[in-house]
């Protein structure tokens, strides 16, 4: 099934007769009443009204409240922006209100899932434990844990900068930071050391490349509060660039493919009331897969009523593994339309028994392995913050070559081995990424093999 949307991404939400617009609902209760059967499509702009900073939370007042067919627009905006405001912040005014921070006063106060009084670690409200600026939640009419959610990607395209002098361009950040794979092992001097570099894309989406502007290192950077942050420990701290040094002279000559995706996205997991958005889990949330993109579809598991489904961490760019730490992180809008499958139809089906996040392409099947499948249960109280020193590519490529034994057997009806043996010739496994606590690896398996004979 071709699942591309047939539409323009110019046109068809604004003329949209179903669009909605939903600044910041305060919903005082969840009504799924409705009087047309026709599918809906919701707006959801990215302001600070309708973002959360950080987190995934089963108790997230939801932006829109959807039927399944419904088409949602989600706005989505990268954490990094603030490396360079001028390009990526000034003359938005949604992002200027999320980005919004003079002392004592924040457009987002919370930014991760830690206390808020930053009684841990003294650097802000939330820590930084978690770090992506999620758009949502959509609470999805007749979700229940058991269920799976369909989300089909139908377009995706750049966020145009807001500042004139740089009108039609869109711009990303490659952050080589201090939780990149390549930290401790450099070569060159300074050692270590965290490095920004800042890509142009075309707004427009006609050039399908980007290209690297400048980068600079690094350097102290004291927040509007007087907090002084010595490498990238918190998200959304304004960088000064008076005290950094720019090199223009960075990547010359090279292009990088533009690979549009959702580097998070997810329902809310039930474990607790706050989890970090950096390591993923059997929810979906940070699993930094390039291939989520347009033209894909995610299935997720439903763990709590409504589902709640959050999306952002845009990615302009992302090679497997994530090496340095970040993708091309830049701002950018999604259409999805999300599907309800009901626990009780998924017998005999390709989602039977899925209790983790498998892609769909119009090609591929993609499952995604973890070092802990579920590291919120599997590692108990302190889950959060012990899984960043538990991870391992040893345990996640076990975990994935155990889902695409479960696809293999229960979707498409191969025993377990015939499943091995078709794994070990057909199926390309692949880290998708070692830097996100919870490490991952994709499996994935081409759909002409299951063509039937064609002699």
């Amino acid at each position: 099934m071709n699942k591309v949307s047939p539409f323009k991404h110019t046109g068809f939400i604004a003329s949209s007769i179903f669009a909605t617009l939903l600044g910041s609902p305060a919903f005082a209760e969840i009504s799924c009443e409705s009087e047309s059967t026709e599918a809906k499509h919701h707006y959801i702009p990215a302001n600070n009204k309708t973002v959360h900073w950080g987190y995934f939370s089963k108790n997230k007042t939801p932006q829109a409240i959807v039927h399944s067919g419904d088409f949602v627009t989600l706005e989505t905006l990268t954490h990094h922006a603030n490396d360079d405001a001028e390009r990526m912040i000034k003359g938005d005014p949604g992002a200027e209100s999320v980005f919004k921070w003079e002392k004592n006063d924040k457009g987002v106060d919370r930014r991760g899932a830690g206390p808020m009084d930053a009684s841990i670690y003294g650097r802000g409200a939330g820590e930084g434990f978690g770090v992506h600026v999620l758009t949502g939640p959509v609470y999805v009419c007749g979700a229940e844990p058991g269920d799976v959610l369909e989300v089909r990607i139908l377009d995706m395209y750049p966020r145009p900068s807001g500042n004139p002098k740089y009108a039609g361009k869109t711009y990303g950040v490659n952050a080589a930071a201090w939780w990149g794979y390549h930290y401790n092992d450099m070569i060159e001097d300074p050692k270590p050391r965290e490095v920004i570099t800042i890509f142009e894309l075309d707004a427009t989406g006609e050039k399908d490349w980007a290209k690297a502007v400048y980068n600079y290192q690094w350097v102290p950077q004291t927040d509007p509060n007087g907090v002084v942050h010595e490498k990238i420990d918190y998200p959304g701290v304004p960088v000064d660039h008076s005290k950094i040094t720019k090199n223009t002279k960075v990547l010359e000559n090279i292009r990088v493919p533009v690979r549009l995706h959702f580097g998070t996205m997810g329902v809310a997991p039930v474990e607790t009331d706050y989890v970090d958005s950096i390591p993923p889990g059997y929810f979906g949330g940070n699993i930094d897969d390039w291939r989520i993109g347009k033209g894909g579809t995610m299935y997720y598991p439903v763990a709590v009523e409504g589902a709640l489904l959050s999306a952002g961490d845009p990615h302009a760019a992302q090679g497997d593994s994530e090496l340095a730490g970040t993708a091309i992180e830049t701002s950018m809008t999604g259409v999805v339309q999300v599907i309800l499958h009901k626990q009780n139809e998924l017998q005999e089906t390709v989602l039977a028994g899925l209790d983790y996040p498998l892609l769909e392409t119009d090609t591929e099947w993609v499952v995604h392995g973890f070092s802990y499948p579920n590291y919120l249960e599997a590692l108990g109280e302190k889950a959060q913050s012990e899984i960043y020193s538990k991870s391992s590519i040893d345990n996640a490529m076990r975990d994935a070559f155990r889902k695409m034994r479960h696809f293999l057997m229960t979707a498409k009806g191969l025993s377990e081995d015939e499943a091995i043996s078709l794994m070990s010739v057909s199926a390309d496994f692949g880290i998708t990424q070692v830097v996100d606590g919870n490490w991952g690896v994709h499996g994935v398996i081409e759909k002409r093999v299951f063509a039937g004979d064609t002699d």
